[in-house]
């Protein structure tokens, strides 16, 4: 009878502790994408590492900043003078927005969608203006990407790796709200992040801008 009891005692330890040891799944989605509130006036962010710390910042004072925040962000030089392309430096997705609405499943997809004035917020919830029916003023919906549509590096559009404040230099930019002139969402205007140039680093509000830029949570 003892051995019976130590045998059954022992089965019901052995489950208790396969029970602890289970991991358990993720309890829902997380915030993992936000644009800047913060603006520049200039494409001078202090380089990736400048912008990483922005994102990070901007995380941690909204209550995001439990994990590591990256800005979207490609350079012409980057570790061992090689170029490094923004979507090789925000993880595999999927990615949310601080409401916890989706923004992309996979890379892939990412790099395929639009943007929105509904998805791309900034880290406090608030839509970036932009030419969406009822956006406050000045139009704002530029983000500064120095990236292609396919989220490489687009060549002598990057501020000099974020870096310069010269207008001999210019930007390659998205729209965070997905239109153009006229409230258009046809072709390249369309794009988060590649619609077309800023008129140049030393000043980011014209073409409408206002020197924000992304930020993903790997």
């Amino acid at each position: 009878m003892r051995s019976n009891v130590l045998v059954s005692g022992c089965a019901l330890a052995f489950q208790a502790c396969s029970e602890k040891s289970t991991p358990t799944a993720p309890s829902g989605p997380s915030a993992s994408f936000f644009v800047t509130s913060q603006t520049s006036t200039t494409g001078h962010l202090g380089g990736l590492a400048g912008a990483d710390a922005t994102c990070q910042r901007l995380a941690v004072t909204a209550g995001h900043g439990s994990r590591r925040w990256r800005a979207y962000l490609s350079v012409e030089r980057g570790v061992n003078g090689q170029p490094t392309h923004a979507k090789d430096r925000i993880g595999t997705g999927p990615w949310y927005n601080v409401n916890l609405t989706l923004v992309a499943s996979t890379a892939s997809e990412l790099h395929t969608r639009t943007g929105d004035a509904a998805v791309f917020l900034d880290e406090r919830a608030q839509r970036i203006n932009g030419q969406w029916t009822g956006s406050p003023t000045p139009n704002q919906h530029d983000v500064l990407t120095g990236s292609n549509a396919d989220g490489t590096v687009a060549t002598g559009l990057t501020c000099s790796d974020w870096t310069s404040d010269s207008a001999s230099v210019t930007a390659q930019v998205g729209h965070a709200d997905g239109l153009g002139p006229n409230q258009s969402a046809a072709g390249v205007l369309a794009s988060w992040n590649g619609a077309h140039t800023a008129q140049n680093c030393a000043d980011t509000a014209p073409r409408g801008g206002a020197g924000r830029f992304c930020c993903f949570a790997q």
